[in-house]
């Protein structure tokens, strides 16, 4: 489909149409809509590598197929997800323009390939596809710090765009540390061992994909739950740098293995999500909108970052005595982490997606339903529909997390295939009516 027929000019990759009220800074609807689309993607993949990665899981958290079904779940799940927010909500809340809309297609593309090509290069050993990856993903990080120069250079524009930057630098330290690990695959110039690892895995889930969610929460919470909180909101600043300090002491301490950087990194960490979830409770309590599925999925989101404080303490009261039981709660720690942002990245997805498909559809002169009713977010996709991949969202990290923790082959299985049921429903749900409204609107010859 050319640019013309989605509403895009093709000179200066200007939006042709856009509707009145959509700052002139934001991207055209298929920049956005192509990163999350294939973050859905990448859920199902992930649920599929859970099932077939389960029976070394229960040996070795650490082994190459897990190692790959995580990295499905990180990069082409939560970082593309994640990716789509920053482009779309960058512009939004700066007020400045990404540089180029031509470099976030090229960042898509670039961030597609190393999402893929990395954890399966990893999971079935070839390592020049890890190394292709490797490239891959230098490449689109390189794109888009140079693109999200110009939206986050803005000045005075608060918590969101202060934490927006420092998770973008939590990006490009993630991908230092990833191309020194691709390198390190063939040359084995040091030892990989888990505290290393578990630097990385630090850095990438808190600073670079945490840090982003706990930033633009702060502006989509407002909006979603149509919710004033008095006061100078002093959680969300407390969040943001309580998130960016603790990464910044616990994952040096990680990797040098000094304890007392590790315990002094780990409790600031854990006061930035404590700000975090303080932030998120004074939203809910005033809120002005009635109790919904998107408040379901934020407080279950939320409820994730208790359960993965707590398995990673217990962790650490093992690991001395009973090496893999500590290891088996460490890995199902960084799953409840991580499921606390595919908990929120699926529950904002079904805010977020119908906006930008609304205005899309504005753009092209469709403003009613075929019934002549007006065209609203919420006619975009079906209720029921969004509250089953609620349960088995819900369900599939739940049993994925448990699984890990019990070393349960069947109960990791049982979450892989949960997860890849949710992946199917949300991409048709959020897919369907737009494309079918879009496609009663184009003329026929």
């Amino acid at each position: 489909m050319s640019r013309v027929e989605t509403g895009e000019s093709v000179a200066g990759g200007t939006w042709r149409g856009r509707p009145q009220g959509i700052p002139s800074g934001v991207p055209p609807p298929s920049v956005p809509l192509s990163y999350l689309a294939a973050s859905s993607l990448g859920l199902v993949a992930c649920g599929a590598a859970w099932m077939l990665s389960s029976g070394s899981a229960v040996v070795d958290p650490t082994a190459d197929p897990v190692v790959a079904a995580a990295h499905l779940g990180m990069l082409a799940t939560l970082s593309m997800g994640v990716l789509g927010a920053l482009h779309q909500f960058g512009p939004v809340v700066s007020q400045r323009p990404l540089r180029s809309i031509a470099l976030a297609r090229l960042t898509f593309v670039t961030w597609l390939a190393a999402s893929w090509l990395l954890p399966l290069g990893i999971g079935t050993q070839h390592e020049w596809v890890v190394e292709a990856g490797g490239a891959f993903a230098a490449t689109s990080v390189t794109c888009v710090a140079v693109n999200m120069s110009h939206p986050l250079a803005a000045r005075g524009r608060g918590v969101t765009v202060t934490g927006l930057r420092l998770a973008l630098a939590g990006l490009i330290v993630t991908a230092c540390f990833g191309v020194t690990y691709v390198a390190d695959r063939r040359g084995a110039w040091f030892d990989l061992s888990g505290h290393i690892v578990l630097a990385h895995a630090v850095v990438g889930l808190f600073g670079w994909l945490g840090l982003a969610y706990v930033s633009v929460a702060e502006k989509l919470w407002p909006m979603f739950f149509l919710a004033h909180v008095p006061g100078p909101r002093r959680a969300g600043r407390i969040a943001v740098w309580g998130v960016a300090v603790g990464v910044a002491l616990l994952s040096p301490g990680l990797l040098t293995g000094m304890p007392w950087f590790v315990l002094i990194g780990a409790s600031v960490l854990v006061v930035g999500l404590g700000a975090h979830l303080f932030s998120l409770g004074a939203h809910v309590v005033h809120r002005k909108r009635p109790p919904d599925l998107h408040l379901a999925f934020v407080v279950t989101a939320a409820a994730w970052i208790i359960v993965g404080v707590g398995l990673a303490g217990g962790s650490a009261l093992v690991i001395g005595s009973h090496h893999h039981s500590g290891m088996a709660l460490a890995a199902a720690s960084v799953a409840a982490f991580g499921a606390w942002l595919f908990t929120a990245l699926v529950g904002h997805a079904h805010k977020v997606v119908p906006f930008i498909a609304w205005s899309a559809l504005r753009a092209r002169g469709v403003s009613t339903e075929p019934n002549g009713r007006p065209l609203l977010f919420s006619h975009l996709y079906w209720q029921s529909w969004a509250r089953i991949t609620y349960w088995t969202t819900t369900a599939g990290l739940v049993a994925l997390c448990q699984g890990l923790a019990a070393s349960e082959r069947i109960v990791i299985s049982m979450g892989g295939a949960f997860l890849m049921v949710s992946g199917l429903i949300v991409a048709a749900n959020l897919a369907v009516i737009p494309v079918r409204l879009l496609s009663a609107s184009v003329p026929r010859g």
